[in-house]
């Protein structure tokens, strides 16, 4: 099978398999201004998506994305994971692949880099979950959690699932999971729950953004993790300010490496200019 062909296949399946998407004439991409609830799901009976696949390459990707999104936790044969993971792998080829190697630090053991976290090649990426633990619903949402389960592909949000189903309840702000990062480059995703700030930003806020980061820490390095990458978590959609968030962020790394003797070595993943002029001054000081 050539990409095309994996990519058919994949549409065709999952679209088989929403039995709501069946005998319908419905745009390409759902309307999804309708607010979300709980952890981001998608009702696929009222946003479902276009049976007829259409002949642009661009537009086949986004419906297979839109359908993986929206795709709720459930097994699925060998035949699909064998071609799915086929098509990521290939894709992910077709990107720039960035290794810790090719970055130079700003001080011990602490680098900055600026670009697509899903390309990262190091032991373990950060994802800023939602408190359901299973990825955006939303399809094609820009957000970290929905590219990395995007990139990874679908058995990341079944592992997750059942993560959350042994644990029995929401996943507290401040903690955090660990997961196989399956098509990723990386080796493993640590997933956290950062806070939500509603309103003025509090000492609590803090705390628990601060515990974020110590959570994931002790995780990677529990697990004989050499280096670990974080995202900018909370802020965007969470509100958490960007400035106090990085000033979090780079004081509880220095503090945790200092108490402990971590010889871990984390990158600062950042998406934004106005974050990697933020990152790049405390760095310097």
């Amino acid at each position: 099978m050539n990409q095309e062909e994996r990519r058919v296949f994949l549409i065709q399946d999952l679209i088989k398999e929403q039995s709501a998407c069946r005998n319908r004439k419905l745009p390409l991409i759902p309307d999804f201004k309708t607010s979300l609830k709980g952890n981001d799901r998608q009702d696929i009976s009222k946003n479902p998506v276009l049976q007829k696949i259409p002949k642009d390459a661009d537009d086949q990707k986004i419906l297979l994305r839109s359908l993986i999104n929206v795709r709720p936790p459930a097994s699925v044969s060998r035949r699909f994971l064998d071609i799915q993971d086929a098509y990521l792998q290939a894709e992910l080829a077709k990107k720039k692949i960035v290794r810790l190697s090719d970055l130079c630090p700003l001080e011990d053991d602490i680098y900055l880099w600026k670009g697509d976290i899903t390309t990262l090649q190091c032991g373990a990426i950060v994802n800023a979950a939602n408190s359901g633990m299973t990825g955006c619903y939303q399809p094609c949402h820009n957000c970290i959690d929905n590219c990395i389960h995007t990139y990874a592909g679908i058995q990341l949000r079944l592992k997750c699932a059942e993560i959350m189903q042994q644990q029995g309840h929401e996943e507290p702000v401040g903690q955090a999971k660990i997961t196989p990062a399956y098509n990723l480059p990386c080796d493993y995703v640590i997933h956290t729950v950062g806070p939500y700030v509603e309103g003025k930003l509090t000492e609590n806020h803090c705390k628990l953004l601060e515990c974020c980061y110590q959570s994931c820490l002790n995780l990677a390095d529990k697990n004989h993790i050499s280096s670990i990458a974080f995202c900018c978590i909370s802020t965007g959609v969470f509100r958490f300010p960007n400035e106090k968030a990085a000033e979090i962020a780079v004081n509880t790394v220095r503090q945790y490496k200092k108490e402990t003797g971590s010889k871990i070595e984390v990158i600062f993943n950042v998406y934004k200019e106005q974050d990697e002029r933020i990152y790049r001054r405390l760095l310097a000081d």
